[in-house]
Parts: structure tokens; sequence; C-alpha cells
């Protein structure tokens, strides 16, 4: 009894702390000074902010660049807390302490629905569990770029930080002249008087930096000059002449390159490496075998002098592969399985939503409508394929890699190095795309290990376009089959759906974050989100999901569940606003109660689109609506028939983000968006037959062309809200929008993707 006792003393002590914990606010995210490296003169104000000597004010930058606009974005807030001129902001890549981490995309994986979370009404268990996790996040601090959460996780800290860094010079300037510190201003990067003082942010910086900065307030909306206008991306200059740096561009001396190849079987591995004829062929140096690493498939790397000779090498490979051990994967097997089990998900699944008696108000409905939706493996086809360059010398890890998560590529270093983590150095450069599998870090594991024999020397290692498709991440497969049942009048009053897919982030765990992944799977929200969240108004619900495990290497891909999960619950909206005779677009609205964002969203698509008005014969439109990162996103597509298949006229894209920061961006964005949404929907798939991977390059996944491209319309609407995700809410209403306005000109209804006619 007495150890009874005092294990519960330990757990109440414990419990006691936790609650403590949880009752504090969150540290603050503005940061130490401490945590920059200090040259030529600079002087840090915090965590964030730096000024040297010309007045730059540096901005540690703690997002990737991918082309999504971030490094102007971020700069952006800053400039306007500061009152400097946008070009006045230099970026420098950030540390990796903890409040660089990203708290918002850790956030956001809580399974939360619009009806729990819309501003206004937002329920105590949902502001309970984000203030909870929010403060976990802030103490693990994970440095990822990802879920569109770049601009909404840096909203507050990006600000605070730049005001109190204002606050501080304008102290210390008050000090220095002895001035009322209410008659100072800052502007156009000078503090000054009226009286004539003047001083720049570079002859102020040291005496701020002692500073303590007293009140610090945010500029209210009114006064923002920068915040909500165009500005020219900062990258754009360097993008166009050549100048920027790519994880593909980096030289150093003495570099010597690397190519692999994998298992062309997934889960497989190389037979006998004919090492001795590697070696005999031009500037070939070495011949690493490579193992599972970081998820990897297995695989053979030769080093050579040059690209090209490492590549000729590992191309001319004659061997035998053996196959996995749990045998051949093959897509059109999975694909039944996850058909079979999709039936089955709605009772037996893990449920994500449920309200009601679904099951009761299906059996007793007038009407029933259900349908089978299937969505197929897809690859991320970056321009920029795979890459990174190692250097191991004198127990230090050197890399220089365009990646998603700088701190777990270092961990991931440290532990194929057999090194501590502030033993690597990682120089981040520009990403040639990421849409998810840069964060990833295979291929960063790989190269450390291929460095670790070439005694100290740089290597670069470069996937091949056809390694690069073929040993990808892939987005899941997936299914739904989705009931419903209407009234009397067609009103939906009972909705169950049962999907079945791969979970995405236990795995990706296993292989990036090994020590914080359990033996046991947790249900994961990416797999269901887009079905269990949709936002319509319907009395009976269940929804559910059947995890699954095909052995396919699964990886998060742009807008990761919501890509297809958009597509089977808008799809079936729609059918069952044709069941029930009603127009598409006042069934949805009717469905919309108490959520008038959402509403005004797709009226405002509606309107611009010209809904209910006369089209060309041969014409027709179709719509979607869909939330995810937190933004509402409406699409309406003009489509027509060419060799029976669709072709794309126009589309009407309506967004609603919050504050726009930069409008310019937001716009690139929705519109590459629609560009890479159609892609899938027309044409992505990867199909494996015999564990082989069918499709090897672009030839065979094939992108949408410039001929192919529709005129894109984009529409902000005006929000006070803070931002939320802009660079993947574009890609989810893509698919179902197609094939709603597929319908309504041929009534030729497609439920698997991608949306070829007569599939």
């Amino acid at each position: 009894m007495k150890r009874r006792t005092l294990l519960l003393s330990g757990l109440g002590g414990a419990t006691a702390l936790l609650v403590g914990w949880g009752a504090m606010p969150p540290r603050s995210r503005v940061g130490s000074a401490s945590a920059w490296a200090l040259v030529g003169g600079h002087v840090a104000l915090n965590g964030w902010i730096k000024i040297d000597a010309d007045s730059h004010v540096i901005l540690a930058m703690n997002r990737s660049e991918m082309g999504q606009g971030v490094h102007t974005a971020l700069a952006q807030l800053v400039a306007e807390e500061l009152n400097v001129p946008l070009q006045q902001v230099r970026l420098e890549q950030a540390g990796y302490q903890s409040f660089y981490g990203n708290v918002a995309a850790i956030v956001s994986s809580l399974p939360l629905g619009p009806r729990s979370t819309e501003p206004g009404q937002e329920t105590r268990p949902a502001r309970l569990s984000r203030w909870l996790v929010a403060k976990v996040a802030r103490e693990l601090g994970i440095n990822l770029t990802g879920g569109s959460s770049s601009v909404s996780d840096a909203w507050e800290p990006l600000r605070w930080a730049a005001a109190t860094a204002r606050q501080q010079l304008l102290v210390a300037a008050s000090l220095r002249w002895k001035l009322p510190l209410a008659e100072l201003k800052l502007e156009a990067g000078v503090v000054s008087h009226a009286s004539g003082p003047h001083a720049t942010l570079g002859e102020l910086a040291r005496e701020a930096a002692a500073t303590p900065p007293g009140e610090v307030r945010l500029k209210p909306a009114a006064q923002w000059q920068l915040l909500g206008r165009p500005a020219a991306r900062s990258d754009l200059q360097a993008k166009v002449n050549g100048t920027a740096r790519f994880g593909i561009d980096v030289r150093q001396p003495g570099q010597l390159f690397a190519a692999l190849r994998h298992s062309p079987i997934l889960g497989g591995s190389p037979g006998v490496i004919p090492v001795n004829a590697l070696l005999q062929m031009p500037g070939v140096l070495r011949v690493v075998q490579l193992g599972t690493l970081a998820g990897s498939d297995a695989a053979v790397a030769v080093v050579a002098q040059n690209s090209w000779q490492a590549l000729r090498a590992v191309q001319s490979l004659d061997m035998a592969w053996q196959q996995r051990p749990a045998g051949a994967l093959d897509t059109a097997v999975i694909a039944a399985d996850l058909a079979a089990k999709a039936r089955q998900a709605a009772q037996s699944g893990f449920v994500f939503q449920s309200q009601g008696d679904a099951a009761l108000a299906l059996a007793t409905a007038p009407r029933k409508v259900e349908a089978l939706y299937e969505a197929p493996y897809l690859a991320h086809a970056t321009m920029e394929p795979m890459n990174c360059t190692a250097q191991v010398k004198d127990g230090h890890v050197t890399l220089w890699v365009g990646t998603q998560v700088p701190g777990l590529a270092r961990a991931a270093a440290a532990r194929v190095a057999g090194v501590p983590e502030d033993a690597v150095t990682l120089h981040q450069t520009y990403l040639g795309g990421g849409f998810g599998r840069r964060l990833d870090v295979d291929h960063v594991a790989q190269a450390v290990r291929v460095a670790m024999d070439t005694g100290g020397v740089p290597v670069q290692l470069l996937w091949s376009r056809e390694e690069d498709m073929t040993h990808d991440f892939y987005r899941p497969a997936g299914a739904a089959f989705l009931q419903a049942g209407l009234d009397a009048q067609g009103q939906a009053v009972a909705w169950l759906a049962g999907s079945a897919g791969d979970a995405i982030q236990p795995r990706w765990m296993e292989r990036v974050l090994p020590a914080l992944a359990g033996p046991i799977d947790t249900p994961d929200k990416t797999a269901s989100e887009g079905l269990f969240d949709h936002p319509y108004a319907i009395p009976h619900q269940r929804i559910a999901h059947q995890a699954t495990r095909s052995g396919v290497p699964i990886g998060n891909w742009r807008s990761v569940g919501h890509s297809h999960n958009a597509f089977f619950t808008e799809s079936f909206v729609d059918e069952l606003a044709h069941a029930a005779g009603a127009d598409p677009l006042a069934y949805r609205l009717g469905l919309l109660v108490g959520l008038p964002r959402h509403a005004a969203v797709l009226k405002r698509a509606a309107e611009a689109a010209g809904w209910g008005t006369p089209l060309p014969q041969g014409v027709a439109r179709g719509l979607a609506l869909h939330e995810s990162f937190g933004s509402i996103n409406a699409q309406v597509m003009e489509v027509s028939s060419q060799d029976g298949r669709p072709r794309v006229l126009r589309v009407v894209s309506v967004l609603d983000c919050g504050q726009v920061v930069n409008p310019g961006i937001v716009a690139q964005q929705l519109e590459s968006a629609v560009i890479f949404g159609l892609s899938a929907a027309l044409f992505g798939r990867i199909d494996i037959q015999g564990g082989v991977v069918q499709q090897r390059s672009f030839p065979d996944y094939p992108l949408l062309t410039m001929a192919q491209t529709p005129r894109i319309e984009t529409h902000l609407l005006p929000s006070e809200l803070p931002p939320t995700g802009v660079g993947e809410p574009g890609v989810p209403p893509v698919a179902p929008a197609l094939a709603n306005a597929w319908f309504a000109l041929t009534g030729e209804r497609l439920r698997r993707l991608p949306l070829s006619a007569g599939k």
C-alpha cells in the first residue's frame, strides 16, 4: 500500500506540474539577440532582427523559399513595423533555436472542423486544444516549411519582433537627444525630431541593443503602407538573371559528383554489385552501397569526377535485383482492396466525425444516394530532382541543400555520420519545387553516407529524373464510399462516409523523427481531412477512415488529404443536388447555415463567373467549395469537350485567406494551384506492376502545358482576420469543379481520378 501511495503521489505531482505548465502563457517567440552569430559590426536587437553598419535590417529567415514568395512576404511584415523600405530588409539564414519552429503547422494537425473553429463560433474544447498544442509546438521548435503556414505562423512573432526593435531605436534616440519619446518618429529608416536631430538605424543600433523597449504596440491596420499591397518579389531578379543558387547549382573546391540507382523494385535490394567493372569506367572513383536510409530503398551510388560520368556509370549497371520479402506491389490489387475497405469503413473505421444517428436516418430516408470514389498515387515531380552536397571532414558534416526541414535534415546527417547535431552545418539553398517532397530527408542521408567515403572531399549527390519519379514518397491512393439520405424535399438528412488509404504522418515520422515515432499507429487527421471537416449542415453524420499499410512509400503532397478528399466530397454534394433537382449553387448555399464566410466566398465566385448566365453551345460550368489550411476557396470552371476529354477554358477562383500580406503573391499561388491541380486531375497517376513504377519521366507523367492552361481569374475577399494558408487551398477544389462541369456538359459522372472520359 505504501508503494502505491508513493506512486500516486508522484503522479499527482507530475499532473500538478503539467496543469501548472499548461496554465502559463506560451513563451515569447521574439527570441534573444544571443541567437545571432554577429559579424562585421552587426548589432542584434532580438532573435529575429539585427542592424548592420549601413542601416540594413537583417531578418533571420526561418522558412524555405520554393517559389511561394515567403522570403518577400515575411520581409514585408518586418519592413511594415520598422517603417523601412522593403529593399532595406536583407535575409540571413536562421539558426536552430526553438523559437524559429513552426507552431502554426503543428496546431493545424488537430482534427477540428469549421463549425468548431470558425471565428465567433469557436468551441471551448477547440480553443483549449489549440492553446495546449501551440505550447507544446513552441517547446518542440520543429522548423518546417509546409502546411501553408509560413505567414500565419510569422504573423505575430515577426511583427512583435520588429515593433520591439522599432521601440528600442526610438527610446535610444530619445535618451541620446534628451527629447520626449512621443515627439520622435521613425520613417523611411531614419529616426528624427521636428527640431532637426536625426539618425539612421545603423547609428542608433548599439544604443538600442542596450535599451529596454518599454511599451510595445503593433501598428494599426489603418497605418499600414506595405501590408495588403503588391510588392516585387525579392528573389525575382536572381531567378531571372540566373544568379539564384539552388541545390543543384552548388559548387565547392574539389567537389566530386555522385549518381545513384535504387532497386527498380519498390522495397527491393541489389544483388551482386559489379564494382570492378564500374571502377574501370572513365572518371569513376568510388562505388558505395547504400542501405535503407531515412526511408529510402537500397541503392548503389557511383562517385566520379563529374556528374555525366557518374550518371553514365550507374546507367550501365547490369545486375540482378531482389524482390522485397513481402512480395511485389501492384496498384490494381491495392485499388481493389481500398475500394472494399472503403465500403466497410463507415462501420469499422476510426470515426473522425459523428453526430445524430446517421445509420437510422439513412435507413428511413425516402431517397438514398451512394457512390464510390477513387484516387491514384501521385508523384511530386518537382522541377529540381532530389540532390544534396555533403562534406564529412574532421568530425564535422557540412551540407548544401534545399530542404523544407533544415533541423530534421541536420539530425539525419548526424545520425548517419555518427556525430552530434551541433557538428552539422547546413547551408540552405533555394528549392526547385517542394510540394511536400522536401519534407523528407532520404537524399540528405544518402549524400552524407557517400561523403563518408570520399576522404573529406565534398560530393554532390544528384538523382536522375527517372530515380526521382520511381522512388518518390507518393501521395497515397485512396477510396471513399459515400452514402446520403434525402428527405421528401431533397434535403440531405444523413451522410455516411467511409474512406480507406495509407496514413502519411506515422510513416513520415518513422523516417524523419525516429526518436518520437512509436510502434503504434495513431489516427492520422490528414487521411480524412476534407471529408470529416466539410462545412455542410447535415443533421446526421458519420465519417470514418480505415488506415491501411500498402507498402508503397507515401508522403506529404501539396494539400495532403484535401487533395483527393475534396474531390470525393464536392463531387458527391453535386450528385445530391442533381438527385434533388436543385441548382448546385443554391443547394450548397442551403447547407451552409451558420457559416457566412463560406457562403460569401461561394456567392462571389458564382457572381464573378456569371453563374446562371448563358454559355456558348458545347460549354458548361461546374463549381466546388472547400476549406483547407484555414482558408476558404471556391472555384467555377468552364469546360468543353475536345476529343472526348475535358478541355478547361476558364477558371474563376475566390479565396478568403484572412488578411492578405501581398496580393500579387497570393494571386500567383492561386494560379499555380490551378495548374498543379489540373495536371493531377487530368493526367496524374502512378501505376505499379510487379513492384516497379511504370511512369519514369514527364512523357509518362505529363504536366499541363501552356497551350492547355485556361484563363485563370483570382479574387481575394477582404478580411480583418489573421492570415491563413495560401499555397495549398487552391488545389483541392480543382478536380471536383472540373468533374462537376463535365457532368453538366455530358451527363457523365466521373468518380475516379485522373478524369479521363469513359473511366
